[in-house]
């Protein structure tokens, strides 16, 4: 179906701004313009508590992650990768979507501030979102149940992260996770599919925005083969954790995130698909302002409640996505 129409409005608001395509800008420039969209989606809900902390990473970085407690008992422990093609995002452009996560599954969220390329290269990102994945796991109990559910989630690039340390939990015998929630994750650098050949896909995430993306945080074009970069490369998924897969309609990473979902089930993993008409690449971020995100929101909830109750994922084989039209 065609994008829909609030989105099609916010589209035609950000054209009439101007200025040269993402692709085009430096990264200081694309985060500057990130950067803005902060007070866009305004304030998140308040929480009980909100901790800052650092924790180490593998070569000695100290990763920033803040941590939202809603009110009452925190039933499990969310650590959050935000998306932004590994370049742009942070803690603060993720506060507000953290915070309604929080509130709405009673659930603790680390929003975890991983490294950025092109100053911190591959696997710098995987590093650091590892190393806060195991620190959650040994601190769970110090903001939620100690017992509680350790879920993984993120958006694009952090869904890149979140399918890379869920792959990893298994080859190195890492902490187990029960859920990873994958928000049209990146998956692959597979340039010439339908959907990122198909020009209604150009939007606020375009082809060559993609491949500057790739080109600043795996410039070695030999690393790309890694499942480390494209989680969709590893020769088996047999083990991870179960998934809850967000797919955008309108996205050049529609085919990626759908191939994942059908190598997920291939492998036996419980997986849970959803392909959300009518929207665009970017559309789960833009809280209080699309209302494909809180459709989104509502999705992710409903799969993260039914783990805390003890229901877990049913299968959704490939093809048998439910749809969502707005």
């Amino acid at each position: 179906m065609a994008l829909d129409s609030a989105t099609s409005a916010f589209l035609a608001e950000m054209a009439k701004a101007g200025g040269p395509a993402l692709h085009e800008m430096t990264p200081q420039e694309a985060r500057e313009m990130s950067d803005g969209f902060i007070e866009l989606v305004g304030e998140g809900p308040e929480m009980a508590r909100v901790e800052n902390v650092t924790v180490p990473s593998a070569d000695g970085h100290e990763v920033p992650v803040r941590v939202l407690v809603p009110s009452g008992d925190a039933r499990g422990f969310i650590v959050y990768l935000h998306g932004g093609g590994w370049v742009v995002g942070s803690i603060d452009g993720y506060d507000t979507l953290g915070r309604q996560l929080a509130e709405r599954t009673d659930c603790a969220v680390a929003i975890v501030d991983y490294r950025l390329a092109p100053e911190h290269k591959f696997p710098a990102a995987a590093d650091d979102s590892w190393a806060v994945l195991k620190w959650a796991a040994e601190n769970r109990g110090r903001f939620a149940a100690s017992d509680g559910p350790l879920i993984v989630a993120g958006d694009s690039a952090g869904g890149n992260l979140s399918a890379v340390v869920a792959q990893r939990t298994v080859r190195e015998a890492g902490p187990e996770i029960d859920l990873q929630v994958l928000v049209y994750p990146v998956t692959d650098d597979n340039f010439d599919n339908v959907s990122y050949l198909d020009p209604a896909n150009e939007l606020m995430l375009t082809a060559a925005s993609m491949k500057w993306f790739w080109d600043l945080y795996v410039p070695e074009t030999a690393d790309r083969a890694r499942w480390e970069a494209a989680p969709l490369k590893a020769e088996s998924l047999a083990g991870v954790a179960p998934a809850v897969v967000l797919i955008s309609e309108h996205d050049v990473l529609h085919d990626e995130g759908r191939a994942y979902v059908r190598k997920l089930a291939e492998a036996g993993v419980p997986v849970r698909e959803k392909i959300f008409e009518g929207q665009m690449h970017g559309f789960f971020q833009f809280v209080n302002v699309l209302p494909g995100a809180k459709d989104g929101m509502d999705y992710v909830v409903e799969a993260v409640n039914d783990v805390l109750d003890g229901k877990g994922i049913a299968n959704a084989l490939p093809g048998e996505g439910t749809r969502s039209s707005l």
